[in-house]
């Protein structure tokens, strides 16, 4: 069984209403459960490096453990994008759910004794980024099947849908390793992840239309909005991705005596579901606007988030991350928007299935630079506790950021005088 669609017209109203509408969300619904579990397999490491007590490492060494599955994920989020449009959506949603069992078995073997080295657990580690490279794929196949009014709160259902995934780690794995230890850290997800591949081979479908080569894909590569997207997205998804891997070794250095264990869960569970707010505001506002004053808040949510680590609360410590969580995922949403409506722009309205084509291709690029991110949070704070003995020089560079990426962001796509065919695309 194939599962091969050979036409495929999304943008026709008659054959949406008829045919579009069901099978594009029948897809959608099980990309999501893959790409929640590429998030959760992908970020076990953000509640592991917190419960290795019982290893002698530095703080430092701890968000190294965190910092290597965002380094490697974001890194293969490139050939993931070309996974869809080279084998189709469904065949490689499969096999890179399939993959996820590397990594959850390497962490239950790992914990299982004593004497795990410090350079293997940062190997097993590192092949956790495979559920990183899933968003790419994810959302490059889910972009061919909705039409381009509908882009937006498509891409941000699925990303929130996957990036909830961060928020069920934070919340199952501290009550699963008091319950059963460590091990079944890696061991719990398993089921779920053969369920997950078995799903998708079973409901999900593959598109012709949505065949390309990768060197036309990899073209985008030498669109400078493509760079200038992913820079964006660097301050957006890396800002959420980032935070939320690190809040737990953070809230455990700076409040040791604080119930993190309880609440980690609420800061990425926040910026996952307004993700999908950003997407709708876009799709109304457009997504350069709603870009360009989320990156204002968030460099006030760097200030509080640093004013409060010296606040001696940690409740106020939390309250003011949640901030950071909430503002990193509308701009997920608004960023995302933004992609196909720039790519559809500069191809003209003759050229539409070529922009779809680069914005597919574009977003792979874009998401693992973006993912990047999420190491650069995690190294900083890491350096800044080696440097300082605290995280405030991290946190004043990436203030310094978002005000960077907010003049980005109104030269490129706000103002008037930018490029016509973008200034009047409502980008």
């Amino acid at each position: 069984m194939t599962r091969w669609i050979a036409q495929w017209h999304p943008d026709d109203p008659a054959f949406w209403q008829t045919t579009g509408r069901s099978v594009a969300r029948r897809n959608l619904l099980f990309s999501i459960l893959a790409e929640h579990l590429g998030f959760t397999v992908w970020t076990l490491w953000s509640i592991v490096a917190a419960k290795l007590g019982s290893y002698s490492f530095s703080t430092d060494q701890l968000f190294w453990l965190v910092a290597v599955p965002n380094l490697v994920g974001s890194a293969l989020r490139i050939p993931y994008t070309f996974g869809p449009a080279r084998f189709g959506g469904r065949n490689f949603t499969v096999v890179s759910a399939l993959l996820l069992l590397v990594p959850a078995v390497l962490l239950g073997v790992a914990v299982s004794g004593p004497g795990t080295p410090y350079w293997m657990f940062l190997v097993i580690a590192a092949t956790a980024g495979v559920g990183g490279g899933n968003f790419a794929s994810s959302m490059a196949n889910i972009t061919y099947f909705y039409p381009r009014d509908r882009q937006g709160s498509a891409l941000g259902l699925n990303a929130a849908g996957g990036n909830i995934g961060v928020s069920s780690v934070q919340l199952v794995l501290p009550l699963v390793i008091g319950a059963f230890g460590l091990a079944w850290a890696g061991w719990f997800w398993v089921p779920f992840i053969v369920v997950a591949a078995a799903c998708a081979w079973l409901f999900m479908d593959n598109l012709s239309a949505a065949r390309a080569r990768p060197r036309e894909q990899l073209a985008v590569a030498g669109n400078a909005q493509t760079w200038i997207m992913s820079l964006l997205y660097v301050g957006t998804f890396g800002s959420f991705i980032g935070y939320s891997t690190a809040f737990p070794l953070l809230a455990k250095s700076l409040f040791p005596g604080a119930p993190w264990q309880a609440v980690a869960f609420a800061g990425p569970l926040l910026g996952s579901l307004i993700r999908p707010l950003g997407g709708w505001l876009s799709d109304r506002l457009g997504g350069a606007r709603v870009t360009l004053w989320n990156f204002a808040l968030m460099a006030v949510g760097v200030v509080l988030a640093g004013a409060a680590t010296t606040s001696g609360s940690f409740w106020i410590f939390f309250l003011a991350f949640q901030v950071l969580f909430l503002t990193a995922g509308v701009g997920n949403g608004s960023t995302y928007r933004m992609i196909p409506a720039i790519f559809l722009a500069l191809a003209g309205p003759d050229r539409v299935e070529d922009g779809k084509r680069q914005a597919a291709a574009a977003v792979g690029i874009i998401s693992a630079i973006g993912a990047f991110g999420g190491f650069l949070i995690n190294r900083g704070f890491g350096m800044s506790f080696a440097a300082t003995g605290g995280p405030a020089t991290a946190l004043l560079a990436f203030g310094a950021f978002y005000v960077a990426c907010f003049a980005i962001t109104w030269w490129c796509y706000v103002r008037t005088a930018g490029a016509p065919r973008l200034a009047h695309a409502r980008v």
